[in-house]
């Protein structure tokens, strides 16, 4: 990426510059890509993946197999030990696990959860559960972080494609937008820091458009916004009619937010006109309405392998030996849910503590367990409980995992072994020629 901006690196960049660089690499490496297959059957002997078969009838067979999915699908049907959502705070010996009421994303001023406000037999508005969540702090559930899209904006006349009120467009949805954004005291509203300024997370690219325009990798902010909370605690399960209704149901949602805070009257008018002044980027996603391609699935299913990271590992109380990357980011989770509390609407979920140090990923968590598969490497979805995948699952951890678990396969190949009954001391030396950080200089 750098090199195509005509520099060292550059670690923020235009989607379609990326896409193109990306499809080089692949054509450089020889490597065939099968774009839209969807995952149907595995077929398993004597312990071991044989071939897997997906919609459509392709079928593929091989000798190791890498589900490099963001919900392990494959992983799923290879009948290995996995789970789905957070563990209470005594499952690991954690504190920042389960249910989570904290400050940040937070409703920083009251804002009445009901329809018609201070009455609760009038309902509750979309998005809001009854359930009080704040007496259960650390207990366990199946809620997974919440998704959105990443979008590419821009202020360009020329490039920019105006906020449209999408097909299905329900106002109810954005009530308690509308009633946050009237609300001037929340230190959230207050991102707009200069008049003709972006508003917050509208993540400004350093590359200009030809007039000197900008464009943006925006991201959720505050307490509403672009993440459709609470909507897909069913996607890591799902098939797929059922994750394309809750795909498009992310769409309209977040196309609808984004036309409600630049047109509708009850949005103040600075934040109206803030957000008027932005649209998507004419020169992106052209195949998909600019619209990107795909879902920010934060978080789906997660291995359980023999060994799972958690909070301890971030915190360096506990370290694995036998490493095959490092993780570095913040303990980070978006929120899971809304809920009443004392008649206002409060998040649930939002966790940002950051690590003491890298810490090591085990490469037992790219594995199943002992007993399991012994031919499926998952470098994705791997073991870590919910608050330390937060941690780990950043994009440039994905790589690293992706290349130590290809290292890993050809050399249970080439020794005929199981991935479980691997030799570390025969990996590692393949993993420092390869360059991976494993543990912090000295």
């Amino acid at each position: 990426m750098g090199r195509h901006y005509g520099r060292d690196e550059e670690w923020r960049f235009e989607p379609h510059v990326a896409e193109a660089v990306f499809g080089e690499l692949l054509a450089e490496a020889g490597v065939p890509v099968r774009l839209a297959q969807y995952l149907d059957r595995a077929e398993s002997s004597g312990g071991r993946l044989q071939r897997v078969t997906f919609l459509g009838g392709l079928a593929v067979r091989a000798r190791q197999f890498i589900d490099a999915t963001y919900e392990g699908d494959l992983m799923a049907k290879a009948g290995v030990t996995y789970t789905v959502g957070r563990e209470s705070n005594d499952t690991y010996g954690e504190s920042l696990n389960g249910i989570q009421v904290r400050q940040y994303h937070q409703f920083g001023m009251p804002v009445d959860p009901y329809v018609r406000p201070g009455d609760p037999s009038s309902g509750r508005l979309p998005q809001v559960d009854d359930e009080d969540r704040t007496l259960m702090q650390g207990q366990g559930d199946r809620r997974v972080q919440a998704y959105n899209f990443r979008i590419c904006m821009t202020d360009d006349p020329a490039l920019r494609v105006p906020w449209e009120q999408p097909e299905g467009y329900d106002p109810r949805q954005y009530e308690l937008a509308r009633r946050w954004y009237a609300g001037e005291k929340d230190r959230y509203n207050e991102s707009l820091r200069t008049p003709d300024g972006p508003p917050a997370k509208f993540d400004i690219l350093p590359q200009r458009t030809p007039g000197g325009f900008s464009k943006t990798d925006t991201n959720n902010h505050g307490p509403v916004s672009s993440d459709f909370i609470g909507a897909n605690h069913a996607w890591p399960e799902a098939d797929v009619a059922t994750r394309e209704r809750i795909f498009q149901a992310h769409v309209t949602y977040q196309k609808g937010l984004y036309w409600c805070l630049s047109n509708d009257p009850a949005i103040p008018t600075r934040y109206r006109e803030a957000y008027g002044r932005w649209g998507l980027a004419r020169d992106e996603f052209v195949d998909t309405g600019h619209w990107p391609h795909q879902l920010y699935v934060r978080e789906a299913r997660r291995l359980v392998g023999d060994y799972v990271i958690t909070e301890r590992d971030c915190m360096g109380s506990a370290r694995a030996e036998d490493a095959v990357g490092m993780g570095s980011y913040t303990l980070d989770s978006h929120n899971c849910s809304r809920f009443v509390h004392a008649g206002r609407v409060l998040n649930d979920g939002d966790v940002q503590v950051p690590p003491t140090d890298p810490y090591p990923i085990s490469y037992r968590c790219l594995i199943p367990r002992r007993g399991e598969c012994e031919n499926l490497l998952v470098p994705i979805c791997l073991s870590a409980s919910h608050i330390a995948y937060g941690s780990a699952r950043m994009e440039p951890v994905f790589m690293v995992l992706g290349e130590s678990a290809a290292l890993a396969a050809g050399l249970a190949m080439d020794l005929g072994t199981a991935v479980q009954a691997l030799p570390y001391a025969r990996l590692r030396p393949l993993l420092e020629d390869a360059g991976q950080v494993l543990a912090l200089p000295g």
